[in-house]
């Protein structure tokens, strides 16, 4: 075993930073020298603290602060910029300011004792009925990273859908679409205090948009939403929530649900309280649907006219089935928010039917065997569920078996120590390059009163980072 054991993580989300915390913690413990390099194909850290979490949600956007923490340990190294693919030809690819740099796992596994994957989920989940990827169709995620400021996102991407849909149905009753929901329905003024990039505000400003229907397949008791997100919904200062008195006729399985559970009872509650409320005089309205799922989007000339819903009930033990009544709903666009899905890179183990990379405790697994020197953490370990606090545990499991393969002596030994940041050129974001990123959204922001604003600009990003100190 080498007297310096080098761990690569792969993604430098939740997952990523608390596997790099756990390490570290290891490393003091054992009195083992860890170094630990934790690889991004962004320029910036945090995955879905990031680039997920909504703006407006300011106090769980802090949590990064903490997370930048780890990233501060010496043992600990953020390379930003650089994709790892599974292609084996590709080897090392160098960047460049428009440029991300790649890497092959095979190298990695050349070059570390072992890997972890913390990749997450993100893509979305796909309804697989006609016309949803037709113009004025997108998923959530497309919509997400575009009004976080996420690099592959063009600041154009939505422009002119905002600028012209008046009604928009969002398909799912998550707390992602209520994040979607609440984005849609705010003024500009009640945005201007988080960090969402000038673009993104400026398009949100200049929306046309009046009516954003939310569609649920079951009832108010079945939705997955927490009470916090949905409260936010009736507070909204040019927004009302509109209801159908109905959906609080509750079945048999409904009425079970709100019994054992205080916080399907509070969710009840609160909509119970908005179909009690006078109407509103606002600009927008939000309206919620239930036991209704998409049976098609409707599309005339390329472009949405509608979705098409079909009515639903619920069976004495919960399971929804269709009633076969349908009918359209107009909308000039449709953003799906069904979830969110892991994705393969080739030559890794992957389960397709749940979207996640097979394990046994944290161990990457093949053919019922673990692959030395491979594990797992986060989404694309166990799917999109939790909260951020889970990916802790998680990542603290999965590096109890990496540190109990290193003292059983029976992690691979890697064939050479080559840097990866040498070997995919000078537009790798270290760190401080980060740090230099970071003080110049706090700059900024101080122009326009706020705390920060992101940059979302690849190239701009990495020439902050990259330039001389």
């Amino acid at each position: 075993m080498p007297s310096v054991v080098r761990v690569a993580i792969v993604g430098a989300g939740p997952a990523g930073i608390y596997s790099a915390e756990a390490l570290t913690k290891g490393a003091v413990e054992s009195g083992r020298q860890i170094e630990i390099d934790i690889i991004d194909r962004v320029p910036s850290p945090f995955g879905l603290v990031r680039y997920g979490v909504a703006p407006d949600h300011l106090s769980i956007r802090s949590v990064r602060d903490t997370l930048d923490r780890v990233l501060a340990e010496p043992n600990v190294r953020f390379l930003g910029n650089i994709e790892v693919t599974g292609d084996a030809s590709v080897g090392v690819e160098s960047a460049s300011l428009g440029r991300i740099g790649r890497v092959s796992i095979e190298r990695l596994r050349a070059n570390y004792d072992a890997i972890i994957f913390c990749y997450g989920a993100a893509t979305d989940r796909n309804l697989g009925i006609p016309g949803e990827n037709c113009v004025g169709s997108l998923s959530a995620t497309q919509f997400v990273n575009w009004y976080t400021g996420h690099p592959d996102t063009a600041p154009d991407a939505w422009d002119s859908m905002l600028g012209s849909a008046r009604s928009i149905a969002v398909l799912g009753v998550g707390n992602v679409a209520v994040d979607v929901v609440r984005v849609l329905a705010k003024d500009r003024t009640e945005l201007e205090h988080t960090d969402m990039p000038e673009h993104v505000l400026g398009a949100l400003g200049e929306s046309v948009v009046t009516d954003i229907h939310l569609i649920g397949r079951r009832g108010p008791a079945e939705a997955s939403w927490t009470t916090k997100e949905l409260r936010e919904l009736g507070e909204l200062a040019n927004a009302e929530v509109v209801v159908d008195p109905s959906v609080l006729n509750l079945g048999e399985s409904s009425r079970r649900l709100v019994e054992s559970s205080k916080v399907v009872a509070r969710n009840v509650e609160v909509i119970r309280q908005w179909v009690q409320q006078p109407p509103r005089q606002t600009k927008k309205r939000i309206h919620l649907h239930f036991f209704r799922r998409p049976t098609q989007v409707v599309v005339v000339d390329g472009a949405v006219a509608g979705v098409e819903l079909e009515e639903t009930a619920l069976s004495q033990d919960g399971q929804v089935s269709g009633l076969g009544q349908l009918h359209v709903m107009p909308v000039d666009a449709v953003i799906r928010s069904v979830g969110y899905r892991g994705l393969p890179i080739p030559g890794l183990p992957f389960d397709d039917s749940r979207g996640v990379i097979p394990h046994v405790d944290g161990r990457v697994m093949e053919d019922g065997a673990p692959v030395p020197g491979m594990y797992v953490a986060g989404w694309i370990k166990r799917g999109p569920s939790g909260i951020i606090g889970t990916n802790k545990k998680d990542a603290v499991n999965t590096v109890a078996s990496v540190l109990a393969d290193l003292e059983s002596g029976t992690l691979p030994t890697r064939k050479s120590s080559e840097d990866v940041a040498e070997l995919t050129g000078s537009a790798v974001v270290s760190h401080e390059g980060w740090q230099r990123i970071d003080a110049a959204e706090r700059a900024l922001g101080t122009t326009r009163s706020r705390e920060r604003t992101t940059i979302h600009d690849r190239v701009d990003s990495i020439s902050i980072a990259t330039q001389a100190l």
